[in-house]
Protein backbone atom coordinates (compact mmCIF):
# COMPACT_ATOMS: atom_id res chain seq x y z
CA UNK A 1 0.00 0.00 0.00
CA UNK A 2 0.73 3.62 -0.38
CA UNK A 3 -0.23 6.56 1.08
CA UNK A 4 -0.61 10.43 -0.15
CA UNK A 5 -0.74 12.91 2.36
CA UNK A 6 -3.00 15.71 0.61
CA UNK A 7 -2.65 18.28 3.40
CA UNK A 8 -1.78 17.65 7.03
CA UNK A 9 -1.85 20.90 8.59
CA UNK A 10 -4.13 20.86 12.19
CA UNK A 11 -7.25 22.28 12.68
CA UNK A 12 -7.17 23.69 8.93
CA UNK A 13 -4.69 24.85 6.37
CA UNK A 14 -1.32 25.91 6.91
CA UNK A 15 0.66 27.85 4.48
CA UNK A 16 2.49 25.10 3.36
CA UNK A 17 -0.41 22.77 3.94
CA UNK A 18 -4.06 21.95 2.95
CA UNK A 19 -5.91 20.94 5.95
CA UNK A 20 -6.33 17.21 6.52
CA UNK A 21 -6.95 14.21 3.84
CA UNK A 22 -4.90 11.35 3.17
CA UNK A 23 -5.04 9.28 -0.51
CA UNK A 24 -4.48 5.41 0.23
CA UNK A 25 -3.18 2.92 -2.88
CA UNK A 26 -3.76 -0.53 -1.77
CA UNK A 27 -3.53 -2.55 -4.89
CA UNK A 28 -6.21 -1.33 -7.64
CA UNK A 29 -8.15 0.46 -5.05
CA UNK A 30 -8.00 4.05 -4.20
CA UNK A 31 -9.38 5.05 -0.92
CA UNK A 32 -10.04 8.70 0.48
CA UNK A 33 -9.62 9.16 4.84
CA UNK A 34 -10.74 12.59 5.17
CA UNK A 35 -11.09 15.50 2.92
CA UNK A 36 -10.23 18.87 4.99
CA UNK A 37 -10.12 22.34 3.37
CA UNK A 38 -7.95 22.76 0.49
CA UNK A 39 -7.65 18.85 -0.28
CA UNK A 40 -9.90 18.22 -2.91
CA UNK A 41 -7.44 20.59 -5.36
CA UNK A 42 -4.40 18.76 -4.17
CA UNK A 43 -6.01 14.76 -4.95
CA UNK A 44 -6.22 16.11 -8.33
CA UNK A 45 -2.31 16.51 -8.51
CA UNK A 46 -2.51 12.47 -8.16
CA UNK A 47 -5.69 10.99 -9.24
CA UNK A 48 -8.19 11.94 -11.24
CA UNK A 49 -11.48 11.91 -8.66
CA UNK A 50 -13.54 10.20 -10.98
CA UNK A 51 -11.10 7.27 -9.98
CA UNK A 52 -12.12 7.12 -6.32
CA UNK A 53 -13.48 3.79 -5.25
CA UNK A 54 -14.74 4.98 -1.82
CA UNK A 55 -14.08 7.79 0.79
CA UNK A 56 -14.11 7.23 4.91
CA UNK A 57 -13.84 10.05 6.94
CA UNK A 58 -12.35 9.92 10.73
CA UNK A 59 -15.37 12.81 12.15
CA UNK A 60 -16.82 15.85 10.84
CA UNK A 61 -15.35 18.52 12.19
CA UNK A 62 -14.75 21.25 9.16
CA UNK A 63 -10.66 20.82 8.87
CA UNK A 64 -11.18 16.87 8.11
CA UNK A 65 -14.46 17.18 5.68
CA UNK A 66 -15.19 20.39 4.13
CA UNK A 67 -14.62 19.84 0.95
CA UNK A 68 -16.69 17.22 0.57
CA UNK A 69 -19.06 20.13 -0.77
CA UNK A 70 -16.86 20.94 -3.53
CA UNK A 71 -17.05 17.39 -4.22
CA UNK A 72 -20.75 16.93 -4.39
CA UNK A 73 -20.39 20.00 -7.01
CA UNK A 74 -17.72 18.09 -8.83
CA UNK A 75 -19.36 14.97 -9.30
CA UNK A 76 -23.17 16.96 -9.98
CA UNK A 77 -21.82 19.10 -12.66
CA UNK A 78 -19.21 18.09 -14.34
CA UNK A 79 -19.82 18.87 -18.06
CA UNK A 80 -18.20 15.20 -19.03
CA UNK A 81 -18.12 12.69 -16.55
CA UNK A 82 -16.78 9.37 -17.81
CA UNK A 83 -19.30 7.45 -16.12
CA UNK A 84 -23.31 8.61 -14.63
CA UNK A 85 -22.36 9.28 -11.12
CA UNK A 86 -26.07 8.68 -10.39
CA UNK A 87 -25.73 5.15 -11.15
CA UNK A 88 -21.79 4.65 -10.11
CA UNK A 89 -22.42 6.14 -6.79
CA UNK A 90 -19.36 6.86 -4.72
CA UNK A 91 -19.39 5.37 -1.23
CA UNK A 92 -18.96 7.25 1.62
CA UNK A 93 -18.15 5.73 5.10
CA UNK A 94 -18.72 8.18 7.82
CA UNK A 95 -20.29 8.67 11.17
CA UNK A 96 -23.95 8.66 11.03
CA UNK A 97 -25.07 12.48 10.32
CA UNK A 98 -22.55 12.58 7.28
CA UNK A 99 -25.44 12.97 5.14
CA UNK A 100 -27.44 15.74 7.03
CA UNK A 101 -24.05 17.60 8.06
CA UNK A 102 -22.85 17.23 4.41
CA UNK A 103 -26.14 18.65 3.20
CA UNK A 104 -26.37 21.44 5.51
CA UNK A 105 -22.80 22.61 4.73
CA UNK A 106 -23.76 22.15 0.87
CA UNK A 107 -27.00 24.41 0.43
CA UNK A 108 -26.77 27.98 0.70
CA UNK A 109 -30.14 28.79 2.25
CA UNK A 110 -32.56 27.05 4.29
CA UNK A 111 -35.36 26.50 1.42
CA UNK A 112 -32.92 24.60 -0.12
CA UNK A 113 -31.38 22.33 2.63
CA UNK A 114 -35.01 21.32 2.97
CA UNK A 115 -34.60 19.83 -0.24
CA UNK A 116 -30.75 18.77 -0.32
CA UNK A 117 -30.40 15.08 -0.70
CA UNK A 118 -26.72 14.13 -1.29
CA UNK A 119 -27.56 10.11 -1.95
CA UNK A 120 -28.08 11.09 -5.72
CA UNK A 121 -24.38 11.05 -6.52
CA UNK A 122 -22.66 9.29 -2.76
CA UNK A 123 -23.86 6.33 -0.92
CA UNK A 124 -23.37 6.59 2.60
CA UNK A 125 -22.26 4.01 4.82
CA UNK A 126 -22.61 4.85 8.90
CA UNK A 127 -18.93 3.24 9.96
CA UNK A 128 -19.53 -0.19 11.30
CA UNK A 129 -16.74 -2.33 13.10
CA UNK A 130 -15.18 -3.73 9.51
CA UNK A 131 -16.10 -3.79 6.11
CA UNK A 132 -15.26 -5.08 2.86
CA UNK A 133 -14.46 -2.11 0.36
CA UNK A 134 -13.34 -4.74 -2.14
CA UNK A 135 -12.39 -8.19 -2.15
CA UNK A 136 -9.28 -7.49 -0.58
CA UNK A 137 -9.22 -3.93 0.79
CA UNK A 138 -10.80 -3.71 4.67
CA UNK A 139 -11.52 -0.92 6.62
CA UNK A 140 -11.57 -1.47 10.49
CA UNK A 141 -13.09 1.33 12.55
CA UNK A 142 -12.95 1.86 16.21
CA UNK A 143 -14.34 5.00 18.06
CA UNK A 144 -12.09 7.23 19.64
CA UNK A 145 -11.83 10.35 22.32
CA UNK A 146 -13.12 13.50 20.75
CA UNK A 147 -15.67 16.04 21.82
CA UNK A 148 -17.77 14.33 18.27
CA UNK A 149 -18.38 11.12 17.29
CA UNK A 150 -15.20 9.92 15.92
CA UNK A 151 -13.24 7.06 14.76
CA UNK A 152 -10.00 5.43 13.99
CA UNK A 153 -9.51 4.10 10.46
CA UNK A 154 -7.30 1.45 9.87
CA UNK A 155 -7.02 0.18 6.20
CA UNK A 156 -6.20 -3.90 5.29
CA UNK A 157 -4.91 -5.43 1.91
CA UNK A 158 -2.48 -7.92 1.10
CA UNK A 159 -1.21 -8.51 4.70
CA UNK A 160 -0.14 -4.61 5.25
CA UNK A 161 -2.03 -2.40 7.41
CA UNK A 162 -2.41 1.44 7.85
CA UNK A 163 -3.77 2.74 10.86
CA UNK A 164 -5.14 6.41 10.89
CA UNK A 165 -6.00 8.20 14.27
CA UNK A 166 -8.29 10.99 13.11
CA UNK A 167 -8.56 13.60 16.27
CA UNK A 168 -8.57 11.90 19.24
CA UNK A 169 -7.20 12.07 23.06
CA UNK A 170 -5.30 9.28 25.04
CA UNK A 171 -7.48 6.21 23.57
CA UNK A 172 -7.14 2.23 24.49
CA UNK A 173 -9.15 1.44 21.39
CA UNK A 174 -6.79 3.26 19.15
CA UNK A 175 -3.76 0.89 20.60
CA UNK A 176 -5.61 -2.06 20.27
CA UNK A 177 -6.44 -0.85 16.77
CA UNK A 178 -2.94 -0.40 15.42
CA UNK A 179 -1.50 -3.23 16.96
CA UNK A 180 1.04 -4.75 15.33
CA UNK A 181 0.00 -2.16 12.34
CA UNK A 182 2.97 -1.59 9.42
CA UNK A 183 2.39 2.13 9.70
CA UNK A 184 0.58 4.37 12.73
CA UNK A 185 -0.80 7.56 10.66
CA UNK A 186 -1.24 9.86 14.16
CA UNK A 187 -2.19 12.96 15.03
CA UNK A 188 0.08 15.07 17.53
CA UNK A 189 -1.40 18.48 17.38
CA UNK A 190 0.25 20.06 20.82
CA UNK A 191 3.29 19.92 23.13
CA UNK A 192 2.83 17.85 26.09
CA UNK A 193 3.83 20.72 28.88
CA UNK A 194 2.70 24.36 27.54
CA UNK A 195 2.43 27.48 29.69
CA UNK A 196 -1.18 26.65 29.87
CA UNK A 197 -1.10 22.62 31.36
CA UNK A 198 1.76 20.50 32.66
CA UNK A 199 -0.47 17.36 31.06
CA UNK A 200 -2.53 17.72 27.92
CA UNK A 201 -6.47 18.42 28.33
CA UNK A 202 -8.25 15.29 28.18
CA UNK A 203 -10.62 14.11 25.27
CA UNK A 204 -9.47 16.10 22.11
CA UNK A 205 -6.16 15.61 20.98
CA UNK A 206 -2.73 13.73 21.57
CA UNK A 207 0.63 15.33 21.88
CA UNK A 208 3.87 14.54 20.13
CA UNK A 209 4.54 12.43 23.29
CA UNK A 210 1.28 10.65 23.75
CA UNK A 211 1.38 10.36 20.06
CA UNK A 212 4.95 8.07 20.24
CA UNK A 213 3.51 6.18 23.32
CA UNK A 214 0.22 4.99 21.38
CA UNK A 215 2.63 3.78 19.03
CA UNK A 216 4.90 1.75 21.40
CA UNK A 217 1.98 0.52 23.17
CA UNK A 218 0.72 -0.95 19.35
CA UNK A 219 3.63 -1.59 18.91
CA UNK A 220 3.84 -0.40 15.56
CA UNK A 221 6.35 -0.61 12.54
CA UNK A 222 6.81 2.94 11.76
CA UNK A 223 5.03 6.33 13.24
CA UNK A 224 3.82 9.18 10.80
CA UNK A 225 3.19 12.17 13.07
CA UNK A 226 -0.07 14.34 11.39
CA UNK A 227 -2.35 17.32 12.63
CA UNK A 228 0.34 19.74 13.19
CA UNK A 229 -0.83 23.52 13.65
CA UNK A 230 1.01 25.85 11.96
CA UNK A 231 1.67 27.65 15.61
CA UNK A 232 3.37 25.01 17.20
CA UNK A 233 7.04 23.49 16.20
CA UNK A 234 6.91 19.63 14.38
CA UNK A 235 10.36 19.36 15.28
CA UNK A 236 9.66 19.72 19.10
CA UNK A 237 6.63 17.01 18.53
CA UNK A 238 8.44 14.80 16.72
CA UNK A 239 11.21 14.77 19.63
CA UNK A 240 8.90 14.22 22.06
CA UNK A 241 7.33 11.33 20.05
CA UNK A 242 10.79 10.14 19.75
CA UNK A 243 11.51 10.17 23.44
CA UNK A 244 8.22 7.64 23.83
CA UNK A 245 8.86 5.20 20.73
CA UNK A 246 11.99 3.41 19.89
CA UNK A 247 10.87 2.80 16.08
CA UNK A 248 11.11 5.43 12.80
CA UNK A 249 9.22 8.97 13.41
CA UNK A 250 8.81 11.41 10.52
CA UNK A 251 6.19 14.27 10.36
CA UNK A 252 4.51 13.91 6.89
CA UNK A 253 4.37 16.69 4.29
CA UNK A 254 1.85 17.69 2.24
CA UNK A 255 2.00 15.97 -1.43
CA UNK A 256 4.90 13.25 0.10
CA UNK A 257 4.14 9.68 -0.19
CA UNK A 258 4.72 6.70 2.21
CA UNK A 259 4.96 2.79 1.42
CA UNK A 260 3.81 0.72 4.20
Amino acid sequence: MRMIVLGCSGSGPGPSSPASGYLVEAGDVRLVLDLGNGTLGALQRHLDPWRLDALAFSHLHPDHCADFTALVVYRRYHPRPPVDPTAHRLAVHAPREAPDRFAAAYAPDAAERAATDLRDVFDFHPHAASVAITDDVTLRTVPVDHPCEAYALRVEHGGRSLVYSGDTGPSDALVELARGADVLLCEATWPHVTSSWAEPPLGVHLSGRQAGEHAAAAGVGRLLLTHIPPWFDAEELRAEAKSAYPGDVDVVKADAQYDT
